[in-house]
């Protein structure tokens, strides 16, 4: 009896006006399936931000909604926009995107730092894979009982335990980097864990594929041997190749487009090669991922090139193919609902548990074991995965698949909320925290400094900034903390940036560019070692949003007196300043606006120039301009510190208005009587004081100028503008400041600030613009930090 089948899509339209209904054809069909797909899950992921959910769960959810358990229940417009003549063309779109994702997921995975793993992380995870897993098989025989009779007995047991074990490794590091806790004891052990779960998954989920091919268990113990030989001659020959591929590469160049594109075929290759052994496409696609030289600009372009097509476009598609497949309406009735809660229970027991008893008897707290526990249950895509092989393998049926997807969605939208309500690190307190600014009665105590920087650019001004902070060898020294701010977004990336840096504690650079990334730490560990200074590089990784959270987190449980950030524009080779980016600005005002210490902008016209300049060859002219008020006195405290330095010369000059003129009603610009009097004290026993202690060598110069009105006070600043270094206070005070245009670029660098970076002072000298710490800013101070947020400084060049 012939069947009746639908017939195949065309690829294209001859378009409306001649009568065809696009909607009819594979291609438009297709970029309307897309859009629909990216603007739900979008808008979706934008709604669960404040719930601090990775965007997989809102691309999860929106698969789901698409799908027949909410949009499709209405048959004409699952017929329109999902027909099933569109399937096969939707579900190969999704998983060629998901092939080169896996593949991207393999990248993110180093061999070697599994060799590395402590037994403790290596006790977590075999107990984090093994219970769930036992668990899992023991669930699959109350399935079979009930919802899943006659389905082949030995592949389900394997793809119930699989599916109940797993933990989602790049799922889990999004979610540690959005909780600030990559750096964590915690976060660490977890990192550790998931990457030894994820390779145990794979391996079983290859043992699954292979049992659930054929009846006949010599076939599938081919298909297990044939699986291991390539993966064998994938090692052996992989990477010879792609080893031989990464010399060609040089530092800092392209990398040729041809090796891109044979690194991709053999992606492919691989995929083609598995899925015709009987396992699957993406086994090969990881396989050779994992084998990619993980060290050089080799790797960072692969991923560059593939990781947004993939992710932010074909990927999505995989979730909408997955929510077709999910019917919520298929558990109906006491009996499937109850299975539901037992499927969610077990998984949630057995990974939990599992996971805290070792933690436990491994001497952890009961806050971070349960807090490992939970983390430890984040599925996301990985489980999809399997979930979508058992469905296609005729292992799982609509009802149990449905059950397994929304204990997927459920563990992972519940690790954020327990882990933030569980687990919160214990602060400093704030007793312990004393000092908290550069001022302070006894300065041969350490001094602490975080200093901050987004990239390269500033590295070599701020080590030459550090060598002029180092003060005398009669003191405790200094401690610098150089925190490395990476951004945190959606894109792969991101995420191998993330297991490199937890890797290994120190900054990483220009992602792929780990030649640079070495220069670079090997410079601060050189001058560390070759100076009196500790430095102790770390990284911060998070949403710009929220990047100032981690540095002020930082600069608590450092208890440093000081942090140092970088003035979000750079210097043009014209001497103009121009925006690197506008988010950095934001992140500046906050950090300004709530640091538990003084803190400081730096903007870097190139102090000392290109290089390190060593301590016997410094030469450096430091200008401190002093109006008044408790930030230019921290300003001053500041700079004496930097005059300690034998090869540096202080200048202070400070700013007093000619008494005539204050007199005079001629003069409109110079406010009477707005300094109070204990102000103006303070400012006078605060120099007196500093005059005593200076040690006569001429290492520092105090001078008193005499000025009329703003116009003569620029004069004098421009007479000195061939020194090194300014450093002034962000909020100056005094009858001077009231004469300075408010009405400035960038009001968080206060007037002298603006001054200085203008093309008023045409000088090389770089600027350091301080605020002291107070337990509550001046009126004053919050409100320029809130200035001009839409307005139109932050784009227009200086």
């Amino acid at each position: 009896m012939a069947v009746g089948c639908e017939s195949p899509m065309h690829a294209t339209s001859s378009g409306l006006l001649q009568g065809d209904n696009p909607l009819h054809y594979a291609l438009p069909l297709a970029i309307v399936q897309i859009c629909l797909v990216l603007v739900l899950t979008r808008v979706l992921a934008y709604l669960l931000r404040p719930l601090r959910q990775p965007r997989v769960v809102a691309e999860i959810i929106g698969g789901i909604l698409l799908g027949p358990s909410a949009l499709g229940r209405n048959q004409k417009y699952l017929h329109t926009i999902f027909p099933s003549s569109s399937l096969t063309v939707l579900d190969t779109l999704a998983n060629l995107g998901l092939l080169f994702f896996l593949f991207l997921v393999g990248t993110e995975l180093d061999p070697r730092s599994l060799r590395r793993t402590g037994k403790k992380a290596l006790c977590i995870a075999l107990a984090g894979i093994t219970l769930p897993f036992v668990l899992g098989i023991g669930t699959s025989f109350a399935l079979r009982s009930t919802i899943a009779k006659g389905v082949n007995q030995a592949p389900f047991l394997v793809f119930m335990g699989v599916a109940l074990s797993i933990t989602a490794f790049p799922v889990l590091a999004r979610i540690l980097a959005e909780l600030k806790l990559l750096t964590t004891d915690v976060g660490r052990m977890a990192m550790s864990a998931a990457a030894v779960n994820d390779v145990a998954a794979w391996i079983l989920l290859a043992l699954a594929i292979a049992l659930s091919g054929s009846a006949s268990p010599i076939v599938s113990l081919w298909v297990l041997l044939c699986g291991t030989g390539f993966v064998l001659i994938c090692i052996l020959i992989a990477p010879i190749i792609f080893n031989w591929m990464a010399k060609q590469c040089s530092e800092g160049e392209p990398v040729n487009e041809l090796y891109v594109c044979a690194t991709l075929a053999i992606v492919l290759a691989a995929g083609f090669v598995t899925d015709a052994i009987g396992i699957h496409a993406l086994f090969g696609a990881f396989v050779v991922g994992v084998l990619v030289p993980k060290e050089g600009p080799f790797a960072g372009a692969l991923v560059e090139k593939v990781e947004d097509l993939v992710s932010g476009l074909f990927l999505p598609l995989y979730f909408v193919s997955s929510g077709l497949k999910t019917n919520v309406a298929t558990i109906q009735g006491a009996q499937s609902w109850g299975l539901l809660v037992l499927v969610i229970a077990t998984s949630c027991f057995g990974k939990i548990a599992g996971t805290v008893v070792v933690s436990l008897l491994s001497k952890m707290s009961v806050q971070e074991s349960l807090a490992l526990g939970f983390l430890m249950n984040t599925k996301g895509l990985v489980e999809l995965i399997v979930l979508n092989i058992g469905k296609d393998k005729g292992v799982l049926n609509d009802q149990v698949f449905a059950i397994m997807v929304l204990m997927a969605l459920f563990t992972t939208f519940m690790t954020t909320p327990l882990v933030i309500a569980i687990y919160k690190p214990a602060k400093m307190a704030v007793t312990e925290y004393k000092h908290r600014t550069i001022m302070r009665k006894d300065t041969s105590k350490q001094l602490r400094i975080l200093t901050c920087f987004h990239g390269t650019r500033n590295i070599p001004t701020l080590i030459n900034l550090i060598e002029a902070s180092r003060g005398t060898e009669k003191k405790e020294g200094l401690r610098i903390y150089a925190m490395h701010l990476l951004e945190l977004t959606e894109r792969p990336s991101a995420i191998l940036m993330v297991h490199k840096a937890r890797k290994n504690g120190l900054p990483l650079l220009n992602k792929g560019q780990v030649g640079e990334s070495n220069q670079v730490i090997v410079a601060f560990e050189t001058f560390g070692q070759l100076s009196k200074v500790s430095i102790r590089p770390t990284t911060a990784i998070s949403a710009m949003s929220s990047m100032h959270e981690d540095i002020i987190a930082s600069a608590e449980r450092k208890r440093v007196s000081m942090i140092i950030l970088p003035f979000h524009k750079h210097q043009r080779l014209d001497g103009h300043f121009e925006t690197t980016r506008a988010a950095l600005r934001n992140v500046n005002r906050r950090v300004l606006q709530h640091a538990p210490c003084s803190v400081s902008i730096l903007v870097d016209r190139g102090l000392g120039g290109a290089s390190h300049v060593s301590a016997g060859e410094v030469d450096y002219t430091v200008l401190v301009l002093f109006l008044g008020g408790h930030d230019d006195r921290e300003a001053l405290a500041y700079g004496m510190r930097v005059a300690e330095h034998p090869g540096i010369t202080l200048n202070v000059v400070r700013f007093v208005i000619d008494q005539e003129v204050v007199g005079a009603s001629v003069h409109v610009d110079i406010v009477e009587n707005v300094y109070p009097k204990q102000e103006l004290e303070e400012d006078e026993n605060f120099l007196a004081d500093l005059k005593q202690k200076s040690t006569g060598d001429g290492s520092v110069i105090f001078e008193e100028r005499i000025v009329k009105d703003v116009t003569e006070t620029i004069e004098v600043i421009r007479a000195y503008k061939k020194c090194n270094l300014f450093i002034v206070g962000r909020m100056s005070e005094g009858q001077l400041v009231s004469a300075f245009d408010t009405k400035n670029d960038c009001p968080e660098l206060g007037p002298l600030g603006n001054l200085l970076t203008s093309p008023e002072i045409s000088t090389t000298a770089s600027v350091l613009v301080v605020q002291k710490y107070r337990s509550e800013l001046s009126q004053e101070s919050l409100s320029s930090l809130k200035v001009g947020d839409s307005a139109r400084a932050d784009e227009t060049q200086v």
